[in-house]
């Protein structure tokens, strides 16, 4: 989630040609979701590394041997490499400052980043070259892919399939929690099969199996940065980067002075 004021709906100059509006939505079913068993996953911290605590952290993602980073706030919102070991910014992109940049997804050899209330997206290449901008109808929160379709978040308990090409609606999850909507999903990271979520101004994250939307699991994270490492309320954990080559899981948060390596006892797998 953003700090809660209006973002900017003027549009961009001097970027690629826009892409397709969405599709309608599809219908979320209303059946009610059925109550299932939520483990607690037991977690360490294997390895502390630093952070840019100005970064305020939307999106997180690990792509060959590399940690890229999208960040948020008007006239701050970047996509970025990082170093993780240094925690320095190798390369960057900033967006027009009326935009605030929200979740970071890589699908088809393409980044793709979300912004907030402007309903606008973009897609660059490998190098950071803008390619196109996409246009959808909900807010943009966080951002994940399967490895063939994109999945969005927008604060609420619903998730969105969208379609790479145009960004189209591919249909919807809606998520639940010991058969309860859960709502305030936010960063996403595809993780063995299942999407793991960061819960908006929470120290937690989830589970979800994408086939249902029931979440399977979860971790307390509570205690993870101290409260005196916290210069703000805003300053929530929220960004989750997963090396599958080594089965690392990497966690951070707005403007967070540190990047944790968690090893993460159990996780669900398909």
């Amino acid at each position: 989630m953003n700090r809660l004021f209006l973002a900017s709906v003027l549009a961009l100059s001097g970027c690629a040609p826009q892409a397709q509006t969405t599709r309608p939505v599809a219908p979320v079913s209303q059946a009610v979701a059925p109550r299932n068993e939520v483990r607690q996953l037991s977690w360490s911290i294997a390895r502390t590394f630093p952070h840019d605590a100005s970064a305020f952290t939307q999106g997180l993602l690990w792509k060959d041997r590399k940690l890229f980073e999208s960040t948020g706030l008007e006239g701050k919102s970047e996509l970025r490499e990082v170093d993780a070991v240094t925690g320095q910014v190798v390369r960057r992109f900033k967006l027009p400052a009326q935009f605030f940049g929200e979740g970071l997804a890589w699908v088809d050899g393409k980044f793709y980043y979300l912004t907030w209330q402007s309903k606008t997206g973009f897609v660059f290449d490998a190098n950071f070259k803008p390619l196109a901008r996409f246009s959808y109808g909900n807010e943009g929160w966080g951002l994940t892919s399967d490895g063939k379709r994109l999945l969005q978040s927008d604060g609420s308990d619903i998730l969105t399939w969208r379609d790479p090409k145009n960004f189209a609606s591919l249909g919807q999850i809606r998520v639940t929690r010991n058969g309860a909507p859960l709502r305030n999903l936010n960063e996403l990271e595809w993780i063995r099969g299942y999407v793991w979520a960061n819960i908006w101004q929470t120290d937690e994250i989830v589970v979800i199996d994408p086939k249902n939307g029931q979440v399977v699991a979860q971790l307390d994270l509570r205690g993870l940065l101290k409260p005196h490492e916290r210069t703000g309320r805003e300053d929530v954990l929220n960004g989750i980067a997963y090396d599958a080559q080594n089965g690392r899981v990497f966690v951070t948060g707005k403007n967070w002075p540190k990047l944790f390596w968690l090893r993460v006892e159990n996780m669900p797998v398909k």
